[in-house]
């Protein structure tokens, strides 16, 4: 069985970061969510806060499918942290071009680093191709509607962060 390794900080996981999942879940048999832990950022939601809001939203979304999806933290690099999970894919969404060009830069170095692991860009649905974690959070707090954007319980999550 394949195992897909999908970094990101999820801070909140939106409906793009879910569309990546599964088409995630069409080329491997397991995909990794991996929530990147960086000291010297201060994110929204804990690391435990945002995998429980993640585990939710694929127990809502793939009931069928959730025991193929585990849900980590890293805080270090990604290819190493899928080398430690026995990851053979990496995976990446991309929204525009602006997106392929970074990724591809990031692809190369990351090829160079671990050979062994294959870099997989998923392209982002019609729906979520305009959604961004940060702008999630910049609409959020100021009180805009941000539930075509996220699954159910983080948009519950949002709305009690920000006293709504």
């Amino acid at each position: 069985m394949t195992t897909a390794f999908y970094p990101g900080s999820f801070d909140p996981m939106t409906n793009g970061h879910l569309d990546v999942i599964v088409q995630a879940l069409n080329v491997a048999g397991k995909v990794i969510v991996a929530i990147g832990i960086h000291p010297g950022k201060t994110p929204l939601f804990t690391y435990e806060e945002r995998a429980d809001l993640i585990r939710q939203a694929l127990m809502q979304t793939l009931p069928g499918r959730a025991g193929d999806i585990d849900v980590v933290a890293f805080d270090g690099l990604a290819v190493d942290a899928a080398r430690s999970h026995g990851a053979r894919l990496l995976v990446r969404g991309l929204r525009d071009g602006t997106d392929f060009d970074y990724e591809m830069q990031l692809a190369g170095m990351n090829g160079h680093m671990a050979p062994e692991l294959q870099t997989v860009f998923l392209p982002a649905g019609t729906a979520s191709r305009p959604i961004t974690a940060t702008l999630v959070r910049q609409i959020a707090a100021m009180g805009g509607d941000v539930s075509a954007f996220v699954p159910a319980a983080v948009l519950a999550a949002l709305k009690s962060r920000h006293g709504r």
